[in-house]
């Protein structure tokens, strides 16, 4: 049996242990030891992120070879077209190559938390929200590829990866479990 961390990341925290600029980390919210990240998710990203010990384990989650889906909420700048949606869905073309076809909806606004700071707010331009599931995690890739269709992305939060989702996990809060691996 190994543990599994199923973590909310708040918003401004990096997925690591450590910064010597100071930032807060995950070290400022899970003291538990020899854990790691299974994945990233940027520092101005939120939401779930997986932590193990096991190598194994590890590897199953985020090697880009698993096609482990990963489900993110997007809140976008302006108004979501059907043309938008079929884009991104079919994949788009970025500057480090085509994406792979993503399942793209969109959605009424989550029942979530606030964030601080809060997202900036226009009074004349709408916002719309989006669920992207991805089976490929590049650099940065829902922003750009909300950017490529016109659609600014104003919060992300990473809502499921493959069975594992956030489920009521509050910002800076984990749980664990207890995960049997197959013997190598």
């Amino acid at each position: 049996m190994t543990t599994l961390v199923l973590f909310n990341k708040p918003y401004q925290v990096l997925s690591q242990f450590t910064d010597k600029k100071g930032r807060k980390t995950l070290a400022d919210f899970i003291d538990m030891d020899a854990v790691y990240p299974a994945g990233r998710l940027d520092y101005d990203s939120e939401g779930l992120l997986l932590l193990t010990g096991s190598g194994q384990l590890q590897h199953q989650i985020s090697h880009p070879q698993r096609k482990i889906p990963k489900t993110y909420w997007v809140q976008v700048e302006g108004r979501v077209s059907d043309d938008a949606v079929k884009a991104l869905a079919q994949g788009l073309q970025l500057n480090d190559g085509i994406t792979r076809p993503a399942k793209v909806k969109t959605m009424p606004a989550p029942k979530i938390w606030d964030r601080k700071p809060p997202i900036r707010h226009r009074q004349r331009i709408a916002t719309e929200w989006l669920s992207i599931t991805l089976t490929e995690g590049r650099n940065r890739q829902v922003r750009r590829m909300t950017a490529a269709v016109g659609l600014p992305t104003l919060r992300l939060i990473r809502a499921g990866i493959g069975h594992w989702t956030l489920g009521q996990l509050a910002p800076g809060a984990f749980t664990t479990q207890s995960i049997h691996l197959p013997k190598a």
